[in-house]
């Protein structure tokens, strides 16, 4: 949740166990976490303001995503460390190693693309990608086109994953079969 150098730092300073840099220690402080959400754990969580996080329901998080409330560059010249809340609405998609700072809102259905910078809110079924973030389309409208795709593409079912058991040849047929495209797995 916290990368090894951060956690290293704040443990040797005797400020934060291990046992606080968890998602459950995040949630007893006051987190908010909805129902149905996926790969919070491999996430970065701003556990000294972790009460200001909310997250809705059937919220999926890639690997790496940091969440911070807190921003920290005003502390030097006005001894104080500017704060806000984090809301990330209902059935959101947040691609690898995007950061939301502090005071953004996500809206419902919204997908942040990896390696995303979110400085500020995004509305209803919006997708955003860069740094800094901006609107580069509608879901629905990424939805259908790939549902269009889905009829022409490469499709794997779920035993084509490591939880469906894909053997090494499987792999290989696979590897060989996306040569130039992209494809869909379960």
């Amino acid at each position: 949740m916290v990368n090894r150098f951060v956690k290293s730092l704040m443990i040797k300073l005797g400020k934060i166990t291990p046992e606080d840099l968890t998602v459950k220690a995040c949630i007893d402080r006051g987190m908010k976490v909805g129902k149905n959400c996926h790969g919070l754990t491999a996430s970065t969580i701003d556990y000294a303001h972790c009460w200001l996080i909310q997250i809705g329901d059937n919220v999926t998080f890639a690997p790496q995503v940091y969440l911070l409330a807190h921003d920290a560059s005003t502390k030097r010249y006005l001894d104080y460390t500017k704060i806000a809340k984090i809301i990330i609405e209902d059935n959101v998609f947040v691609g690898a190693r995007a950061l939301i700072m502090p005071g953004v809102i996500i809206g419902k259905n919204a997908v942040i693309a990896a390696g995303s910078v979110v400085t500020k809110s995004v509305p209803e079924g919006c997708i955003v990608a860069g740094n800094p973030a901006r609107i580069i389309g509608k879901t629905n409208d990424y939805i259908e086109k790939h549902k269009k795709e889905l009829e022409a593409s490469h499709v794997y079912d779920w035993r084509w994953t490591i939880g469906g058991g894909i053997t090494n040849e499987m792999c290989n047929q696979m590897f060989k079969d996306l040569n130039n495209s992209f494809g869909y797995v379960k």
